[in-house]
């Protein structure tokens, strides 16, 4: 008989306990890093935006990765759109993930995610945090990711140095042009933590 008391695994700021959304994945490595570390990945649904057959054009590890992260139970959904990724319904309806999280998005899909992040997540009150990773030294800087948030009714809660070392197995890409499939310097980089704003 299978019981419901379940051990507490944790990596960084993330348990097997969350429900977790991974947004934007590359070759699905930050997903598979939480997924090992748990011993399952019966929470997580790990999301791309690439078909099924441009992620195995992209990224050499990408189809393994995959495979592996299937077996442990995730669910893994391709071709979804950071813009409209509440309509989407394997990705699921609103309020109903503890952790949302999207690892080095580009500027343009920065405000997009947040908006539809901001549906997808728990309030507060029950736990729900979105998490942006990104650089923090110059031009990132001046992104103001606080501020971008506070416009589409997120508070920073907290900022975190992020070290890719925390994640064994994740390899950062690039996910697009001719080089999409290798790893860019992290430098100086950082968790955004945010929760829904109460009066939005």
């Amino acid at each position: 008989m299978q019981t419901n008391v379940q051990e507490t695994k944790r990596l960084r700021h993330y348990t097997n306990k969350q429900k977790i959304l991974l947004v934007g994945e590359g070759d699905f490595s930050f997903s598979l890093s939480l997924a090992r570390a748990f011993g399952s990945a019966s929470n997580l649904t790990a999301t791309s935006l690439d078909t099924q057959g441009e992620l195995e054009q992209k990224f050499k590890n990408g189809k393994a990765n995959v495979e592996e992260l299937e077996r442990l139970g995730c669910s893994v959904v391709y071709g979804v759109n950071v813009h409209s990724m509440i309509t989407k319904p394997s990705v699921g309806g609103s309020a109903i993930y503890d952790r949302v999280i999207f690892n080095f998005p580009t500027h343009e899909l920065v405000r997009g995610f947040m908006k539809s992040a901001r549906v997808l997540v728990k309030d507060e009150d029950k736990g729900g945090e979105i998490h942006v990773i990104h650089k923090t030294e110059y031009p990132f800087s001046e992104w103001k990711l606080k501020t971008l948030g506070e416009k589409e009714g997120l508070d920073l809660i907290r900022e975190v140095e992020f070290c890719l070392s925390h994640y064994p197995g994740y390899f950062n890409k690039r996910g697009s042009g001719g080089y999409s499939d290798s790893s860019f310097p992290v430098g100086k980089s950082s968790t955004f933590m945010f929760t829904k704003q109460f009066f939005y």
